[in-house]
């Protein structure tokens, strides 16, 4: 069967991995290559980027990729892409950013989201009047600081000069397509993600009564687009830039919330699947909106027309055992897991230090000791939106080694993805058999500590860490018209590993999720305390 070849750029938190995919029957990865760019966290809550800088992280490896195939740029048919979401980058009429993009991860917008949510009579943390209009018209509510709408009124505040330059409002992806095409448009998933778009106009659901109630220039949200549209043809100056030929189709693409779902094979309604990356969720397709104000859980708008994702977000998954990386395993012990430095021993069977530290933890019994770990390292989201929480190690004692508390972190993360999980079933049914993604997937160790924590069989595809990249070129696929409809995508993505639960894990696993559950509440104050000065 001819390969058709479409070029796959997934731009993370703090990198961009760029992906050549050919697609018969299948969508298979020919080559890829990553390049990191930085993530400025500041003293007052703010966390910026660099819009240069994840363009000239795409020039690199778009390159790097073609020096290493013999696929020529000429064969690329299509261009599509993944990336992080909710943050907000405010271009001039020449799509230059009058400010460093905000991130998802910027918390420095409190006080606006107390003037512009947080007062009066409240429902679930929202003031009441705001609350109705706005779960009538998008089925969901600003209420987190992380949302793009309060650091749009931060930026309105306290930059005022730079946010009056401003000409259009994008998101990562976005502010991409833009420097590739010159044209300023947004996917649904997007427009949604800025809680301004009504979800009941499909493509032309900008809300001019949700603009007017949280004082937003209209004419800076830009033209909707379908996440399969072409949004037009690669400019001369992106192509030269890029390696690429101009002309090439350049389609919306979609956010990572959006396209890890489609890229692990799930795409039908009922269909759950996890994710543990940077951050960490759980997702499960439904096909008309809720809400669960509560648990901090709303359906959001996906690539498929009609269908959303009901979804469930924590701040810190992956990040969580990056931390471990570099504070216990790198810093302080000096990666002596064993007795022996795995650096010092060229012949190590272990090819990374992640693969070596879950290997190492799997000599652990399930329970860590009972030690516990709160994955919190950047406040949460869902089931309590608290940007005071912390992480924390709880139950140390004498005997606790650093294989426990390693394990505890792993089992932290697998804890609180089951609490969502909990959470989403309240109102809905998700699937028995899940469909596992992300850099955490990669550990046959962690998937199967999945499995028995939830109770759930556990499926992982090929390459689970790129599933965002394989649902960004699904989409092209789509748009070429290659793959008949997104519904058809589970086809071409097959399912590599299945973990099935060790019931005689339970009792260890859930005595220690009882007393997880509890870790929040019992220090909500202390954490309010100790960090909410800063």
């Amino acid at each position: 069967m001819e390969e058709t070849y479409v070029l796959a750029y997934d731009l993370g938190t703090t990198g961009v991995k760029t992906c050549l995919f050919a697609i018969t029957d299948r969508i298979r990865m020919k080559t890829h290559a990553s390049r990191g760019y930085g993530l400025y966290v500041l003293d007052n809550g703010g966390v910026e980027q660099k819009a240069d800088e994840w363009w000239e992280a795409m020039c690199e490896t778009t390159r790097d990729i073609f020096s290493s195939t013999d696929v020529q740029p000429s064969q690329v048919k299509g261009i599509s892409f993944c990336s992080q979401m909710q943050a907000l980058i405010l271009v001039d009429k020449d799509g230059v950013p009058v400010h460093n993009p905000m991130s998802y991860m910027d918390q420095r917008a409190g006080e606006e989201l107390k003037k512009g949510i947080a007062n009066g009579i409240q429902i679930a943390g929202a003031n009441i009047l705001k609350l109705i209009p706005s779960l009538r018209i998008t089925g969901a509510v600003s209420s987190s600081v992380k949302d793009p709408l309060w650091k749009y009124k931060w930026l309105t505040a306290h930059e005022p000069e730079a946010a009056s330059r401003a000409a259009a409002w994008l998101d990562v992806k976005e502010y991409i397509i833009s420097r590739c095409t010159g044209r300023f448009v947004m996917t649904p998933d997007s427009a949604y993600s800025t809680l301004l778009y009504d979800t009941r106009k499909g493509h032309e659901g900008w809300s001019d009564e949700l603009c007017r109630m949280f004082g937003v220039k209209r004419e800076l949200l830009p033209e909707i687009i379908p996440c399969t549209a072409c949004a037009g043809p690669l400019t001369e100056k992106a192509a030269s830039g890029l390696g690429l030929v101009a002309g090439t189709p350049v389609f919306g693409g979609g956010g990572d919330a959006t396209l890890i779902g489609v890229g692990s094979g799930c795409v039908k309604t009922g269909q759950t699947h996890i994710y543990s990356g940077t951050s960490g969720w759980v997702s499960t397709i439904v096909d008309h909106q809720m809400v669960d104000a509560r648990y901090m859980i709303a359906a959001i708008v996906g690539a498929q027309e009609g269908k959303y994702n009901y979804f469930a977000e924590m701040e810190t998954a992956g990040k969580c055992l990056e931390w471990v990386k570099d504070h216990l395993a790198l810093d302080e012990i000096g990666i002596y897991l064993d007795k022996h430095d795995v650096c010092e021993n060229q012949e190590s069977i272990y090819t990374s230090l992640y693969d070596y530290m879950t290997k190492t933890i799997s000599k652990i019994k399930p329970g860590a000791g009972g030690v516990i770990f709160t994955p919190w390292l950047h406040g949460n989201r869902c089931p309590f939106e608290d940007p005071n929480a912390a992480g924390m190690f709880f139950n140390i004692r004498l005997e606790t080694g650093k294989t426990e508390m390693i394990r505890a972190v792993l089992e932290g993360v697998c804890y609180h993805l089951k609490w969502m999980l909990e959470c989403q079933d309240r109102k809905i049914q998700t699937s028995k058999t899940i469909r596992f993604s992300g850099g955490g997937a990669l550990s046959d160790v962690t998937s199967q500590m999945m499995a028995d924590v939830l109770d759930r069989t556990i499926e992982v595809v090929d390459e689970p860490q790129d599933v965002g990249a394989v649902g960004a070129a699904a989409l092209a696929g789509v748009g070429l018209g290659l793959i008949p409809d997104l519904e058809d995508v589970a086809s071409y993505i097959p399912a590599a590993k299945t973990f099935t639960p060790d019931h005689s894990t339970q009792e260890a696993y859930m005595h220690n999720y009882r007393v997880f559950r509890e870790l929040h509440d019992a220090n909500r104050k202390l954490f309010a305390e100790i960090n909410g000065r800063r």
